[in-house]
């Protein structure tokens, strides 16, 4: 029994985003099917629903509010919003039940694999997103409150950078930035938010092996979509038939959205405040009532950092001081994704203490690289990766062991040969949520150890 309520801030971490007035009637004509001279007049007339539209007037007013179309466009803009958000003044400006302020959730994006033309003018390149998040954590001493997590959008079939696709292996892109991450920042994620909250087949079975926290439900009201002409029938994040307590659940293996037997959990998490949902004082008194029916909850609900969180901040807060007067007898909590999830479910937090080895054979330039896992790990087998001499970035599949827990890897002329490798890295989570990284280092012969 547990009468806690664990309040995430989940944060879409894309950095800059800079959208023209052309870029705003352009999605103007995607969206609506609306054709109109782009002019800032037309905009404001848009806003102030002085143009009739045939009934969606105030639907697309909404859309294209300030506050949707006002976006951080640089770094600059961008850092002085973090630096107000990451203040002491500012997270504590309203403290939980145990005094403690604010916590966010960084979700970084990986602006790679896209290809042609940057019209909002995104950060791109491998970890660009996730360095300068890193950067700013430790600026705002902050490192030890915040968490940094995993966002990914799928490759979209004509790479452009302002869209994004649904699938997860049709292309390499999705190993290539998790290797780099790995081997380049010795991080790799517990915790994951889907882009568009798009899930399908394909990213279920992915996440199966490898991430055991699960951000990306969204689950609403259908007739919300259905007043979306492009997210009709599920399209993007297909959510309809999952849950709507604020409660963790084990996925089905045929079906994403309801209970089964897998093994990682998915928890909702609604948008502050978008065209699509808006997280309401009755969401929030949901949660505090399962808590004080003593399962606990977890309310989660997330944002975008490419515009002015401050306000949106302050609005969730306004909601949870309002239902946490209505039921006094709650407590409330500031979490990250991955205390939230061990504290709601009692999972236990230990390590998977990962040890590696290497045999060389420099004459026929091999070597098998083994590793072996104290404890359980979350799925089948460590996310295995390595990086050559000439800066390649690979993953692959490792050989099962003749024990349980232990994995092998033979670098040869089949693979690559022994003496093309700089480092090789085994990443795993356990059950529980704890992360572990063994690098090793071909050329000194000596493996570091990174936890989180």
């Amino acid at each position: 029994m547990s009468r806690d309520v664990y309040v995430v801030h989940c944060v879409d971490t894309e950095g800059p985003l800079y959208e023209s007035v052309e870029a705003s009637f352009e999605r103007l004509k995607e969206i609506f099917g609306i054709n109109m001279e782009a002019s800032a007049e037309n905009l404001r007339k848009l806003q102030n629903q002085e143009i009739d539209l045939g009934g969606n007037e105030k639907l697309v007013a909404d859309a294209f509010a300030g506050k949707r179309i006002q976006t951080l466009a640089t770094w600059d803009q961008l850092d002085e919003m973090l630096d107000e958000l990451m203040s002491a003044r500012f997270r504590n400006a309203f403290p939980d039940s145990d005094g403690k302020g604010w916590v966010y959730n960084w979700f970084c994006l990986d602006h790679a694999g896209f290809t042609g033309d940057n019209p909002r003018r995104r950060d791109a390149g491998f970890g660009n997103v996730y360095r300068h998040y890193h950067r700013k954590l430790l600026e705002n001493k902050c490192e030890k409150i915040d968490l940094l997590q995993f966002h990914y959008h799928p490759l979209p079939f004509n790479g452009a950078y302002n869209y994004a696709g649904t699938a997860y292996v049709n292309s390499n892109n999705l190993f290539q930035i998790l290797a780099r991450r790995v081997l380049d920042h010795h991080a790799f994620p517990a915790a994951y938010r889907a882009g568009m909250e798009a899930e399908r087949p394909d990213a279920h079975w992915f996440l199966e092996q490898w991430i055991p926290f699960d951000y990306s439900c969204n689950s609403y009201l259908k007739e919300n979509a259905e007043r979306q002409p492009d997210l009709r029938d599920g399209r993007y994040g297909d959510w309809r038939r999952a849950t709507r307590k604020w409660r963790p659940y084990h996925p089905s293996h045929d079906d994403y959205q309801v209970p089964g037997t897998c093994h990682r959990w998915i928890t909702r998490c609604l948008s502050l405040d978008s065209r699509l949902i808006k997280l309401e004082l009755s969401d929030v008194e949901e949660a505090f009532i399962q808590a004080g029916e003593g399962r606990a909850a977890i309310l989660s609900f997330s944002s975008h950092d490419f515009r002015n969180m401050c306000d949106e901040v302050d609005y969730a807060r306004g909601l949870i001081r309002k239902a946490s007067e209505k039921y006094p007898d709650v407590k409330f909590h500031f979490s990250n994704a991955i205390d939230a999830m061990q504290k709601a479910e009692n999972l236990i937090p230990e390590y998977a203490g990962l040890e590696t080895e290497i045999h060389m054979d420099e004459k026929k330039n091999t070597a098998v690289f083994r590793i072996r896992a104290h404890k359980n790990i979350f799925g089948t087998q460590p996310f295995f990766c390595f990086k050559t001499v000439t800066g390649q970035y690979f993953w692959d599949n490792l050989d099962y062991g003749e024990n349980a827990g232990e994995w092998s890897y033979v670098f040869d002329e089949k693979t690559l040969p022994a003496d093309s490798i700089e480092q090789i890295a085994a990443a795993v989570n356990t059950p529980g949520g704890m992360t572990e990284i063994a690098v090793y280092h071909v050329k000194k012969k000596t493996t570091e150890h990174y936890y989180s």
